[in-house]
This record gives C-alpha cells, structure tokens and sequence, in this order.
C-alpha cells in the first residue's frame, strides 16, 4: 500500500516540477516547482518505508498553508485547490496500512551469552513524525473546512425601498405613468395585467406593478401548466441555437417565438397553442445565432375594451380562490385591467393561411432577414404590410451573403413607425451587410427613413427597388433591445462594433463616433439627437448589449428623465434621455498602449462610470483550478498571454480580455423598479482571450463557426480566435465567483449588495449544490411584491429573489437551462402568473429544450 501511494505521489509530483520550473522562469510563483521536488522527495523516502518522510511533509503541509493564506485569505475556494490535494495525500500516509509498514529504528539486544548482541528492527512507530504529520493535516482541514464560514465575496446590504419587510405594499393609488410608459398606439396605457412589449412596456423596465405575488407568499408558487413547442435544436442547427425568448401578453393571449421563428399565440390561462405561425426558414450554418428573442405589438387604431378586475383585501388566501368566474376573482389591493382581446384556436400553420386586413399586428424577425406582420386573432399576415405581410431587409445592402445578417431581437414599434435592426455575423468577412437602422410605417411597410452609423447625416429612405443605393459596408449595427420615449420624440438603440471587431483601421470617422454607445434618434426623421460612447475605438467586441431603460429618477438636481444603460464591461451609465448628460458621474483614465499590431492604435484614455460592477485586474494570485497541476497551468498560460488590465490591446502572442466579452452584463441586462429608483441585475465575470493570427501562418485551421473558435476575417490581413479562458479541465481559470446578483441606487450610484448566484451542479461530473456563484446569460424581472425573478445562470433553475437584499426566497429545478428573461400577468381569474421559457443555450451548455412554464400560488391551483 506504501508503495501505491508513493508512485500517485510521484506522478502528481512530476507534472508539479516540469510546470513549476517554466513557471518560474516566466517570472512566476516559486511554490509550484517547490511543492514539485517535496512530494517528489517525500514519494521516494516513503516507498524507501523512511519515516523522514513524514517530518518533510508534515512541514510541506504547514508551509502551504502559510502560502495560501498569503496568496488567497481565509476564502474556501481559493483555499481548497491549493491544499486539497496535500492534504488528501497526506491522509493516505496517516493510514494504518501504509504507516505500519515504515522501518523502526535500529536496535541493540542482548543474548544469553554475555559476549554476544543482536540487532533488529523495532516495528514501532516513530511518534514525532506520525503525530506531526497528523497534527499538520488536522490543522489543514480545520482552518480549510472553517472558511466555509467565511463569506468573504458577498457584499450584504439592503436598498431603500418603499415595500415593507413583509410583503405588503403601499396601494394608495399613485401616478407611475410617467415611469411605467407610453401610451399604445390606441391610447391606452399598457394594462397592470399585461406584457405589451419586451420589456412590457418600450420603456424596457421589466417591472410589473401586479403585488398579488410578494415576499411573504411567493414560497408558495407552484407550476399552474407546462408545454413544449416542438421546435428543437436539430443535428444540422449551428451551435449557438437558443431558446431566448419573453412572451407577451395581451387579452387572453401569450404571444412568443422560438429559435426557427415560430410564432405561438398560447391561451393565457392554460397554455394550450391558439395558433401557430412557422414560416419555414431554412437552416443555414453561417449564421453565428439561431435565437428569437421576442416579437413585438401593434395595438392598432381601432381602440380595445378595458375590464376592471374586482379588488379584494383577502386576495392572498386560499379561501379567496373559489370564484372561478372571470375577470371576478380578486387579485390585489386595487384595481388592475387587462385588454378585452380574445383570440380563438386556429389549426394548422398560419404560414400557409391567405393573407388579411389587419388592423393590430403582431410582428415577428426572422433569420433569413424577413420582418412578418400577423394579425393577432388569427396569425395570418397581414396582406397591405410590405409584399403579402413581409419585408425583405437584405434591401440596398452593399453585400448579401445568406446567414451574415439576420434580426435576434424585436423590433420597436412607436406610434405607427415600428423600427428595425440587426445583427451582423462578428470578423467573418470585412465587407459583410450593413448595420443600418430603418424604420417603416406600421401598416403599409413603407421605408420612412434609414440611419447608418457609417454615414449618419443621410437619413432619406433609400429607394428600395434601386439597387445602386447601397448602405455602407459592414458599419457598426444593433443587435439588441432598443426602447422609446415617443413624449420626448426618440428611440434609443445599443450600438454595436464595425466587423471586423479586433481591427480598427476599417473604420471611418463616424463609425468610430458611434460604435459601441447608446444613440438617440429622432422617431419621425431618424436623426441623432445624442450619443453617448462607452468604449473609444473598441478592439475588443464590446457591443452595447442591453436593452436601455427609461425611468424618471429623483436626484439631487430633482427628477431627471434617465435612462440606464449596462455594458459588457461592468459599469452601468445613468444618463439623462433628453440631453445624454450624465445623471451618475462618467470619468476618463489611462488605457493600456502596448502589444498593438503594425498601423494600429488604441485609445489613450476610457470612459467608466460611477457605478460599476467592474471587477478588480486579475493577478496570477488569482488564477484557480480543481487542484494544484490545472492551477498551475492556468498561472502559466497567465503569464504567457498579454494582460495589462482592462483594454489590453488584442494582440499576436494572445491578450487576455477582462471582463470577457461574455460581458459582465449581456442582452439580459437589469431590471428596474421606477418606484424605488433602484435596479437589479446579474453581473457575470468570465475571463476571454483574444489572439490575432497573421493569414500567412492560418493554415487549414476551421473557421467561421461561431463567435468563438477562430474566425477568418475574409479581407483582411489577420484572422482572429477568442474564447473563454478555462483550465485544460473545462472550468475558469479564475477563481469563483463567477456570477452574482446585485441591487443598487440608480440615483447615488451605491451598490447595496453583491452576492454569489448559483451552484455547479449542471456543471460538474458530479452534481454538488455548491454555490460557487455561476456565470449566466438571460435578463430578470421585478415586481412590485417586492421580488426579482431570474433563472439565467449555467444551472437549471428558476429563482425568486427578496428585492431588498438578494434573498433567494424560492427556488426551483426546471427541465431545460433558463437562458430567457420572464415575465409576469393576470390571467382571466385575476391570478398572477410567473412565466419562463426553458430551452437551454447551445453555446453555454446548458441542458437542451423547449419548455414554456407557468407558475402561480400554491392555493390558487386546488
């Protein structure tokens, strides 16, 4: 048995001294080559059955400890893997059947006969050795095991909230126009009951006024009905197939789109598909996302009927379910409407129906660069919208290769304008389609204007059948959720970056104005009113990704029209919506300069703002692995790559990019109570790497199949490969966590809590609830119970979160990963429903589905 153990040790030991010594020579940490030659050592001296072996382990173990707590502080996972294994073999040594085998020392004994001795071998253990190595483990775990007590990365706070600690709400009545939205284009206000757009309302806030749902009650959520849409990830769908969607919901209807377009009306109390419309797009492996992450509604002119919903104080009991008679059950302390549409059941695909007069639209965006309006009640196409219900949007672009520009996000639609953008395929070719924005008219399709970022002054709509009026190539897109403000006259759009990405000497004067910012424009002229940019000549894909909200914020200057936008790097701006002037301080400081590539340049200086979720530089103390060896190589490859902090130019060696472009906060964005002033969101860290390959030198390495991996960058003089940066085992190679939730004030900029989300079980081989803090992509939703809901992280499940402080107030296991922003209703008994789509995201991991699920209090569903 000694010897067994001593040969593991050896071959753990070997990996431990070729690493540590290129280590140290890249100006590393000694302790790996250290740790290396000792077990190393202490393996021979054991299979030699030497106690001496267990004096130089016993204080190998003590000198790590020193180490680790030098490099990590009292933390369990940054603690673990560097003492987990010393540890474990220092067990193996206490054990009987290894340390009963080791020699004694040599004795003298006497015979009968006085001339004459002996000497043997005692076979007793030698205490000092035995008990110090004993002694040296059982301090290890004690103080590795005590850290699991010390919650080192969570910040602990609370935000000033109106709500009170138990739930109950002020329901005096109060005027939150303002906060909560436009007017629809029939004049009426978005019901408390409904989910008129993405983010409910154009205002993007995701929040709900509903409180029938709230922190004293929300434990007792169960699921009310589950379905699946029958649209799966296929063997021949590209990687990134997701499932990304937010249903809305108007009248008796929930309206959502899966990953190839579908469109389903779903009856809102039951779930069961009202009708379907699928319009056939062909699969198509340039394409880098195959998602549809909402489609978008047009109220009509015609004007909808309200019904009141009765108000009643016991709303929250479950003797106060038994009216099952609609629109009669009470719900809330004060009266809630919803729209009096009603959609019936339509069988077969409405693709295939004839067209119709519509006067409400729905429209849907596909990925063959299609924009479809359907009527609501039937999910036919509306016949005087474009050609027969659809617009073609690959119109005067400059280059028109198939899966190279498609729409994942839903339009907005202002009045009678609904506008359009797109995404643009990242470095696979530099003269790729345009980023253009163009708004149509809601009813007939006509091309009112179009804003291109490359040329921003000549917004006249192009003439669409002359094919000599060609946007600018490859110009600086939008890809995410836009909102509105149709009072002040403008729509706000995330910008993105010019393809290729990494490279910047493409770009034009105003295509460097505009890139990865928010931009005002004019709704009836498509004119810029503002911009305010987040990263100057961006080398590294720092698209704006969120969805911008709009609240009216009551600052020290008083109420401020704001709007709130998070970026990929951590830091969320607060600026005013009318003018673009900050709200919440934007600073300037130095970026790094180095490592940049012939006739290239970087920004001297980059803006951050006053309230950041920035993470600190990384340092190689920070670098983390499931043991020592994978640690190390990560500490290696640190020390390899290029890495002067955030900005650090791409380069040929390789640079590290962090935040990653994962992006601290991604299309999921935040949530924000307008009430309160305050926002709640999911701040990911994950660590990228960005490597510019010369072509000479590209070879027959695969391209092109995704973001991530190595893409060709057609045109130019560099390919370019990104991607996470992970251990040779899979996991970050940064230490956790790698996912958290926050709240904070809107109006100071003060961050009241940060605090560790999710666990590894989807992760790991095996499934340990170990709350690492996972990262994630998806957006959450606040109500006015005071509750956050969010799913979104590597891990399936569903959460309800205490607004106040980031309590998890209830969690569930859901069938397929969360990768979707929920939302919430009224459905026709006046009871309030959670919804998520559950179908998992091809690029992340995350289980594989199609689930749509629905979940209401417990005593509501007997």
């Amino acid at each position: 048995m000694e010897k067994f153990v001593a040969i593991i040790m050896a071959v753990f030991a070997a990996p431990l001294v070729i690493g540590g010594a290129y280590l140290l020579s890249l100006g590393g940490s000694p302790y790996y080559l250290f740790a290396g030659v000792i077990i190393l050592t202490t393996a021979f001296l054991l299979f030699k059955k030497y106690w001496s072996a267990y004096a130089l382990y016993a204080i190998f173990i003590v000198a790590t400890i020193v180490w680790a707590l030098w490099e990590s502080g009292f933390y369990w996972w940054a603690l673990a893997p560097r003492v987990g294994f010393p540890l474990i073999f220092g067990l193996l040594m206490l054990l009987p059947w290894v340390s009963n085998k080791m020699r004694g020392h040599k004795i003298q004994v006497s015979t009968s006969s006085a001339s004459s001795t002996s000497t043997i071998d005692t076979v007793k253990k030698n205490p000092l050795y035995y008990w110090g190595l004993l002694a040296s483990v059982g301090v290890g775990a004690l103080l590795s095991f005590g850290s699991l007590a010390n919650n080192v990365t969570d910040k602990l706070g609370e935000l000033k909230l109106t709500a009170t600690d138990d739930g109950d709400q002020d329901t005096t009545s109060s005027d939150t126009s303002a906060n909560l939205g436009d007017p629809l284009s029939n004049g009426q206000q978005t019901p408390d009951g409904e989910w008129s757009a993405y983010g409910r309302t154009n205002y993007g806030q995701r929040y709900s006024p509903l409180t029938q749902i709230n922190t004293n009650n929300v434990k007792n959520l169960e699921l009310a009905w589950q379905i699946q849409t029958g649209d799966v990830k296929g063997p021949n769908d590209i990687g990134e197939t997701t499932y990304q969607a937010t249903p809305l919901k108007i009248g008796n209807a929930l309206y959502m789109c899966t990953p190839h377009n579908w469109v389903l009306a779903l009856d809102a109390d039951s779930g069961k598909t009202l009708w379907k419309f699928d319009p056939k797009v062909e699969k198509n492996l340039q394409r880098q996302h195959q998602t549809c992450r909402g489609v978008s509604y047009y109220a009509g002119q015609a004007g909808m009927d309200s019904t009141p919903l009765v108000a009643n104080d016991e709303a929250n009991s479950d003797s106060a379910i038994n009216d099952t008679t609609a629109n009669n059950t009470a719900i809330t302390n004060k009266s809630a409407m919803h729209s009096n549409m009603m959609v019936q059941k339509v069988t077969g695909n409405t693709f295939e129906n004839a067209s119709k007069q519509c006067d409400a639209k729905i429209f849907i965006p596909t990925s063959d660069a299609k924009l479809y309006a359907l009527d609501p009640n039937t999910g036919q196409r509306c016949q005087d919208f474009g050609e027969d219900g659809a617009l073609d949007l690959m119109h005067n672009m400059p280059f028109t290769q198939a899966g190279y520009y498609y729409s994942t996000s839903p339009p907005i639609v202002v009045g009678n304008t609904i506008v359009v953008a797109g995404a643009i395929n990242d470095n696979y070719d530099v003269n790729s389609p345009s980023g253009v924005i163009r708004a149509y008219d809601v009813n007939t399709g006509e091309l009112l204007w179009n804003w291109d970022s490359g040329d921003p002054d000549n917004t006249a709509p192009f003439d669409v059948n002359d094919p000599t009026q060609t946007y600018k190539t490859s110009s600086p897109n939008s890809w995410a959720i836009a909102s509105a403000d149709e009072e002040l006259g403008l729509v706000y759009f995330p910008m993105g970056n010019r393809t290729p990405d990494q490279l910047g000497s493409y770009r034009n004067a105003a295509e460097e104005k505009y890139a990865t910012s928010v931009v005002a424009l004019d709704i009836n002229t498509g004119e810029a009113r503002w911009v305010q940019q987040f990263v100057h000549h961006d080398l590294w894909d720092m698209d704006t990704p969120a969805q911008p909200t709009l609240l009216d914020l009551d600052t020290n200057d008083g109420v401020q029209p704001a709007l709130v936008v998070p970026t990929k790097q951590g830091d969320v701006y607060v600026l005013n919506r009318a003018t673009g002037e900050p709200i919440v301080p934007i600073k300037e400081r130095d970026a790094p300069q180095g490592y940049l590539i012939a006739g290239e340049h970087a920004a001297p200086t980059q803006p951050y703002s006053g309230l950041s979720f920035e993470p600190p530089m990384l340092k190689e103390k920070d670098m983390w692995g499931a043991s020592l060896i994978d640690q190390m190589m990560c500490r290696i490859e640190f020390n390899q790559l290029n890495y002067d902090g955030r900005y650090t130019p791409p380069s040929t060696n390789g640079s590290i990019v962090y935040p990653g472009n994962f992006g601290t906060f991604n299309w999921g964005g935040i949530a924000v109570d307008p009430e309160n002033g305050v926002m709640f969101g999911m701040p990911t860290y994950l660590a990228f790497t960005s490597k510019l390959i010369p072509k000479e030198t590209l070879g027959d390495v695969e391209t092109n199949k995704g973001e991530q991996g190595v893409n060709a960058n057609e045109g130019a003089d560099y390919a370019v490969e990104m991607g996470p940066f992970l251990s040779p085992l899979g996991v970050p190679c940064q230490q956790p966590p790698w996912g958290t939730i926050a709240g904070a004030d809107l109006a100071t900029g003060e961050i009241a809590y940060q605090r560790k989300n999710g666990t590894v079980q989807d992760l790991s081989p095996i499934p340990l609830k170990l709350e690492l803090g996972v990262p994630g992509i998806g957006g959450p939703i606040i109500t006015k119970g005071g509750l956050a809901f969010l799913s979104a992280a590597t891990e399936d499940n569903f959460r309800a979160y205490d607004l106040k402080n980031g309590d998890v107030l209830w969690n569930v296991r859901i069938p397929a990963g969360g990768q979707a922003t929920p939302m919430t209703y009224l459905n026709s008994k006046g009871e309030q429903m959670v919804v998520l789509v559950a179908g998992g995201h091809g690029s992340v991991g995350t289980t594989i589905g199609d689930y749509v699920m629905a979940y209401k209090l417990g005593g509501q569903s007997k």
